[in-house]
């Protein structure tokens, strides 16, 4: 009896995230807005996961730490949103797009990626991301193109984020639970991961796009002027979102402390220097607040608690444990994390492979670890929705699912295969040498 129970509850909790996932992706035909249908979509989840639990206790367990978690990631999302508006309303930004002189379209787009790729190794990919789009919105008026640069922006910042332990949240939880380090891991990945981003640029230079012409954005910047210390906050504000992971380092509390920390510090200093200034509201964060995507982060929200109700019900382990029953060979399932994590949240997806496996069956900075931590990262990047960078450029930009099926997902396929192929080809060289 409590074998149909779990097997009905299954069914039924695959049915309602299909359904919702179908309507995030035809949203523009259908009218109905993300935000509301992942909010929708979570909420039934965790009723059925309720209806099917062992009990009403056992699930409001479980939604009381799936919430921790996810709120988590909505305070540091919503922390660096307003540290980035704020130094968007300074003009702040113009200390770096006064500095990439090259208006060339394919020129910019490879500038974009590797700024991008070194940026998201020291800061996260979804800090990277908000920063990186914000600039963009600088240097290209709104057009395809630049939505082509805001999805290498997604590619670049998930391969950035990949080869070091605080570049991306699935590696820093590989790295606390010890199933990676950080040498070994940033000398084995950094390869891997920069070609992932090499050859959708290579790809995406070839496009029309890319190769059109109108592509000159220098009347852009041409009437913005910097704000009365705008050079100020913008170093405070680049400090803060780099000294999140040194308070994480330093203190051990969770990264969105270490953002709202930041947040506190610059409302307070802005709050200080433009005192007794009436006509410069808008300089200070609660204007900020009001500017943010706010309907982003909700949509965000309801994503990840619907996914987290199918981590509670066990859905996510029982993924893994058919991976592991049907494909016998480490790199193939490392390689299907991936795939998967393109569709569902590469967190619980991880969290499910760390509990299937553990270090006696991998030891530390094993050929398996390693590829878990790249593949789940830059495995993302295949769909807009597959990572916390997709989902914010998602939001910022209003770039719709279909187009970047269209136009991004096979090109980010690409750049996931050739860093595998370029792992294991180094991985062989390796053993071959010390042999």
């Amino acid at each position: 009896m409590a074998m149909n129970q779990s097997l009905v509850q299954d069914i039924a909790m695959a049915l309602i995230f299909g359904i919702g996932y179908a309507c995030i992706i035809f949203e523009e035909s259908l009218a109905f807005n993300k935000s509301g249908v992942g909010l929708l979509m979570a909420v039934s989840l965790w009723v059925v996961r309720s209806i099917g639990a062992p009990s009403t206790e056992v699930a409001v367990s479980e939604l009381t730490h799936a919430s921790a978690k996810v709120s988590e990631i909505v305070f540091f999302l919503l922390g660096a949103m307003t540290i980035v508006e704020i130094v968007d309303a300074h003009q702040g930004f113009k200390l770096v797009t006064d500095n990439i002189t090259t208006r060339k379209p394919r020129t910019l787009l490879w500038v974009v990626g590797l700024v991008t790729f070194l940026l998201s190794s020291i800061l996260d990919n979804l800090t990277s991301t908000i920063v990186m789009v914000s600039l963009l919105r600088k240097l290209v008026p709104p057009s395809e193109y630049r939505k082509l640069l805001g999805a290498v922006v997604v590619i670049a910042a998930n391969a950035g984020g990949a080869w070091t332990p605080i570049g991306d949240v699935t590696t820093t939880m590989l790295w606390i639970h010890g199933q990676i380090s950080t040498l070994p891991t940033m000398k084995a990945l950094i390869v891997p991961c920069a070609v992932s981003l090499a050859v959708p640029l290579a790809l995406l230079s070839l496009t029309s796009e890319v190769n059109g012409t109108g592509q000159d954005s220098s009347n852009v910047l041409s009437s913005e002027q910097m704000a009365p210390r705008g050079v100020l906050i913008f170093c405070v504000g680049i400090g803060a979102l780099v000294f999140v992971p040194v308070f994480k380092a330093l203190t051990g509390l969770p990264p969105f402390m270490g953002m709202l920390l930041g947040l506190g510090f610059i409302w307070i200093l802005t709050d200080a220097i433009h005192y007794g200034e009436s006509d410069r509201k808008k300089l200070k964060v609660p204007q900020a607040l009001s500017r943010i995507d706010t309907q982003g982060a909700l949509f965000f929200l309801g994503i990840l608690l619907s996914v987290s109700s199918l981590e509670a019900a066990g859905i996510l382990r029982k993924l893994a444990n058919f991976l592991d029953a049907h494909i016998p060979n480490i790199e193939l399932i490392a390689s299907a994390i991936g795939v998967v994590s393109a569709i569902i949240d590469n967190v619980p997806l991880v969290a499910a492979t760390m509990g299937m496996y553990d270090l006696t069956s991998f030891p530390q900075d094993s050929e398996f670890w390693q590829l878990v931590a790249y593949c789940a990262s830059t495995g993302g990047s295949m769909l807009i929705i597959g990572s916390a960078a997709g989902v914010a450029f998602m939001g910022m930009e209003k770039v719709d699912f279909c187009w970047y099926l269209r136009k991004v997902s096979g090109v980010a396929l690409a750049g996931y295969a050739a860093g595998i192929a370029a792992y294991l080809a180094i991985h062989k060289l390796h053993l071959s040498l010390s042999l």
